[in-house]
């Protein structure tokens, strides 16, 4: 298996990166359960890759049910220092139109039912989370998305909310009232764990359509977000091929040391099972 430093998250319409060599399946059981799919390594451009599809392969796990904890222990564990998650998302924007991409630099949570820390269980920390989304690698996004000739906005408020049903017109308008700009339902918990786990983290986030808050624009519906996504899926394969030999070369950012400082409970207060589950995490910070 080569040396894998990036993972590559897909959402739907995305299930695999083209170009990958030396591809090997690999199959990793975490403390935190099994992750959504076995996990797909292999080099892109001369770089280990890590590729992970969100729902499965075919699409079989509902956006509360994803195991983000095991997803983002078990790229962590393969050696991964940065993901690029592709997220689809309706716009809340007029200006943001279908088909547009959206280098998010916000989020909003709204979700309900999910699991989103590693920490619990006698082990307390508390990362900083003002800048959710790593500033570096969104701007590497970013400009790679341009030499893609994607039309791509380069920040935005992406709201989560919990899903699996796409929200009320009420709903829709009191979210463009708060000043998101995109909302979707995958990309909370994972970029918090992904802090936690001093990954740097970004997103593509492919807008699809324009939820239901848009008098005139058809509704929001799995046809039309399938429809879209088929045609944003080569772009998105094209800004992945362009990144990742950069993402090497990206300075270290303050995401690699999320948890200095952030880590609050006593080294002797803490259990040893749970320090034992967390020490891929913990163990530079605790002896």
């Amino acid at each position: 298996m080569p040396q894998v430093k990036i993972g590559v998250i897909g959402g739907t319409g995305l299930y695999d990166v083209e170009g990958l060599t030396d591809i090997e399946e690999v199959s990793i059981d975490t403390p935190f359960g099994k992750p959504s799919d076995v996990i797909i390594t292999g080099r892109l451009e001369g770089v280990g890759v890590a590729f992970l599809p969100r729902h499965g392969r075919g699409h079989t796990i509902m956006p509360t049910d994803v195991p983000s904890r095991a997803n983002i222990y078990a790229l962590k564990s393969l050696g991964v220092e940065s993901i690029i998650a592709i997220n689809s998302v309706g716009s809340l924007r007029e200006e943001i139109k279908r088909g547009d991409l959206v280098i998010p630099n916000q989020l909003i949570d709204r979700t309900k039912s999910r699991a989103n820390t590693f920490f619990g269980e006698g082990i307390v920390a508390h990362i900083q989370f003002a800048k959710p989304l790593c500033p570096e690698l969104r701007k590497l996004l970013y400009d790679t998305a341009g030499e893609a000739g994607a039309s791509t906005h380069p920040e935005g408020t992406y709201i989560v909310m919990e899903g699996p049903a796409f929200s009320t017109k009420a709903e829709s308008n009191l979210y463009r009232s708060w000043g998101a700009d995109i909302i979707g339902m995958t990309a909370l918990p994972e970029a918090r764990l992904a802090r936690e786990a001093e990954i740097c983290y970004a997103i593509i986030a492919c807008a699809t359509d324009y939820d239901v808050w848009h008098e005139t624009e058809v509704e929001v519906g799995v046809e039309v977000i399938l429809e879209t996504m088929r045609r944003q899926e080569e772009l998105c394969k094209r800004i992945i091929k362009l990144a990742i030999p950069r993402i090497v070369d990206m300075k270290d950012c303050l995401c690699a040391s999320a948890l200095r400082g952030a880590i609050v409970t006593s080294p002797e207060a803490m259990p040893a099972e749970t320090k034992d589950k967390l020490n891929l995490l913990i163990k530079k910070y605790i002896r």
